[in-house]
């Protein structure tokens, strides 16, 4: 892990960056929430299958009205993220499917290499985006793969360019637009969406904002009903955290 982010941190974007795993504790504990029972879902759906965007810049799963809200931090490139995926996407949407919790992930960006998945994984709307997350972690040690070797001139070279044309350089070599062809997406589609530089600054500006609000320090971090989760980044400790709160 250290010598792949030596690598891709290389490439920094101007942002306040965290470390992936790093915590520090940020607030007290969540309160205690009234859940009551079930809350039926939209007919011919599940919980599961109601996924928006949100207004910054995440996409939100489950029940609007839930009275537990759940969000996650993360970024594309943190081991300690990919691992958290793997472990808790299922036992997640089985909790959203009650109606009582919905779950919004965030990305956070520590390099452009996060930026460019952030903006793949967006680039077919809402509701393929948390299996295309889910699928980009798992493909995490490939993509490392093959961004370890990519020339560090040739990247230099390629974020030298101008802003719409940077990242599609820099995604060749990576394999991530071959990738998001096999799911779906073609690759004048996923040009397109590496070439947005509009929609890039204002992620950007969203983590930013994040980051100054929650004073994120390391990926994963969770904030349940607007309170960071202090030392948890792990699915088993959330799931402890998330059933004390009377989930």
């Amino acid at each position: 892990m250290k010598k792949t982010f030596a690598i891709v941190s290389a490439l920094t974007l101007t942002l306040a960056i965290a470390g992936c795993g790093d915590k520090k504790d940020a607030s007290a504990p969540a309160d205690k929430i009234a859940l009551g029972e079930n809350v039926p879902p939209p007919a011919g759906k599940q919980w599961r299958d109601v996924v928006a965007d949100t207004p910054e810049m995440g996409v939100v799963m489950g029940n609007p009205n839930a009275p537990a809200k759940l969000i996650e931090y993360g970024s594309y490139t943190c081991p300690h993220c990919k691992d958290f995926t793997a472990e808790a996407a299922e036992p997640l949407r089985k909790m959203v499917d009650t109606g009582r919790l919905n779950y919004e992930y965030r990305v956070f960006l520590r390099d452009p290499y996060d930026l460019m998945m952030a903006l793949l994984a967006k680039c077919g709307g809402a509701e393929p985006f948390f299996p295309m997350t889910e699928q980009l972690f798992a493909n995490q040690a490939d993509f490392f793969t093959k961004a370890q070797a990519i020339d560090p001139k040739a990247a230099e070279a390629a974020m030298k360019q101008p802003a719409n044309q940077r990242l599609v350089t820099l995604a060749g070599p990576t394999g991530l637009i071959d990738f998001v062809k096999q799911r779906g997406i073609s690759e004048d589609k996923a040009k397109q969406c590496l070439a947005d530089s509009k929609a890039a600054d204002a992620l950007v500006a969203k983590v930013q904002e994040g980051a100054k609000q929650y004073d994120i320090t390391g990926t994963p971090t969770f904030i349940l009903n607007g309170k960071v989760v202090d030392g948890v980044a792990s699915w088993e400790l959330l799931r402890t955290k998330l059933t004390e709160a009377g989930l």
